[in-house]
């Protein structure tokens, strides 16, 4: 298998399996996590009001090793798309990396070997801490974690050296190269929705941090110091809903900053995937569905996490059923790259 091929089929793959990661995050741990440190909190203001010092830093380390579980998996979720969408990158500049095909081929292992590693030793750090570690503040995981980072690092060093062997006047890309740009309505499509979600993430970003984001900030220090004065002067009612305030003001901190991420995250997929539809070996009939249906996903995901707040678990349940519109269109195109590279096979004999 070549370098192209490898990267696309491996970018598509990791990307598939960090999406469909994060949505099983988002159905089983993460809504969890949240009702689990809002009770710690609640336990941690009572504890204060009780003039309970050991109670209540047991309940913020119970948080802290809330946060480190959730920060953690997603982590993992976004390494994992991030490799993805590094390796399409990659995979469309081949043609520009001056080193044989065989040393070209052996960066593409090292990075997907590093893509693959960092993400899992990410993942493993909550429930491996320190056990067995030659060192007394970072555990296996983390270790293994830095190194398959040190791989994709190197990976990508070399492949800037081809570059830079390219510009100095070392190679030229091949015919078959110069022809595979030729994307198509397809690709043209996926150009223009790709550029319009990126807008659109950037429109929002920017309305929330004119609008919102400082509003957030001073809301987020005036409710802290509220919940300690009405804990240290034993108002657990009045405590509680300061608690209570404080979790709604995080999860619509949460919900914009998700939205803002993903739109923009969809449209950098999108642009990447113009790319390969020269690889994408189906019908035009399905490659315009795959391309509609990815679309379409695109935009139901953000929207309805913003209406999280409004519309609660059915609009992060419509969410959920963008993000699988995703899923299935990269799966779909991923079925085309895989009759791509048998064609080629087959003409090999």
């Amino acid at each position: 298998m070549s370098a192209p091929r490898l990267l696309i089929l491996g970018g598509i793959a990791l990307i598939i399996v960090g999406m469909v990661f994060g949505e099983l995050f988002a159905v089983f741990v993460l809504h969890q996590n949240a009702g689990r440190i809002g009770k710690e909190m609640l336990a941690a203001t009572e504890a204060v009001a009780a003039e309970d010092a050991a109670a209540a830093l047991n309940h913020f380390a119970r948080v802290g090793r809330l946060l480190e579980n959730r920060g953690t998996k997603v982590d993992t979720h976004v390494h994992v798309i991030g490799f993805g969408y590094i390796a399409l990158l990659l995979a469309f500049i081949q043609p520009y990396v001056a080193w044989s095909e065989q040393r070209k081929k052996r960066l593409a292992v090292l990075f997907m070997a590093g893509a693959v590693l960092l993400p899992v030793s990410v993942f493993l750090i909550y429930y491996v801490g320190l056990a067995y570690s030659p060192l007394a503040a970072i555990g296996w995981a983390s270790i293994f974690a830095d190194l398959g980072g040190l791989l994709v690092i190197l990976a990508c060093v070399g492949e800037l050296a081809g570059l830079w062997r390219h510009l100095r006047g070392t190679r030229e890309p091949s015919a078959a190269d110069e022809q595979r740009q030729d994307w198509g309505w397809e690709g043209r499509i996926l150009l223009a929705g790709g550029t319009l979600l990126i807008l659109a993430g950037f429109l929002h970003g920017a309305y929330y941090a004119s609008v919102d984001l400082y509003r957030h900030e001073a809301q987020d220090v005036a409710t802290l110091r509220t919940i300690v004065d009405h804990a240290a002067t034993n108002n657990l009612t009045a405590a509680t809903e300061a608690v209570h305030a404080y979790g709604a003001l995080q999860g619509e901190k949460a919900v914009n900053v998700a939205a803002h991420a993903h739109i923009i995250e969809f449209g950098l997929l999108a642009l990447l995937l113009a790319f390969i539809q020269p690889y994408n070996f189906l019908s035009q009939r399905w490659k315009r569905r795959w391309v509609m249906i990815l679309l379409l996903g695109s935009v139901v995901l953000p929207v309805f996490v913003l209406l999280e707040l409004q519309w609660g678990l059915l609009a992060g349940g419509i969410a959920d059923v963008g993000g699988l519109l995703v899923i299935v269109a990269l799966t779909g195109m991923l079925v085309g790259v895989l009759r791509h590279t048998g064609r080629l096979d087959a003409q090999k004999g």
